[in-house]
């Protein structure tokens, strides 16, 4: 698979909301700086967000491609978000912020390494 066709494949099983997809195509060192700025670390505290996340029905983001780039075995895909939600008490927010993830091409996979996100 070439490096575009993973990042869009990774961001599909985002949009499928599916957690076992999303899982392989992370890397076993992951690492996930959320908006508010909270570092998660390995691939058992990033399942556990994304299974929290995956099972909220009410978010939804609209993605706009940046910038893609690769070189040797890393590839970099940066996107602008405007993500919807309601907050625990039900009420609307957006926020925009930039996506910026880490790939590294391992054993001819390319796996997601690093996934920063940076309020605009």
């Amino acid at each position: 698979m070439q490096f575009g066709e993973a990042v869009d494949h990774h961001l599909s099983t985002i949009a499928a909301r599916d957690l076992d997809a999303f899982l392989a195509t992370v890397h076993d060192d992951v690492s996930l700086i959320a908006p508010n700025g909270r570092l998660l670390a390995g691939r058992d505290e990033v399942a556990a967000f994304h299974r929290d996340w995956f099972g909220d029905p009410d978010w939804s983001w609209t993605l706009e491609p940046l910038r893609r780039t690769e070189a040797g075995g890393t590839g970099i895909a940066v996107h602008g978000v405007t993500y919807s939600d309601l907050d625990a008490e039900g009420r609307p927010y957006s926020m925009t912020y930039v996506l910026t993830l880490v790939f590294a091409r391992v054993d001819g996979a390319w796996l997601l390494l690093h996934d920063q996100n940076t309020l605009t």
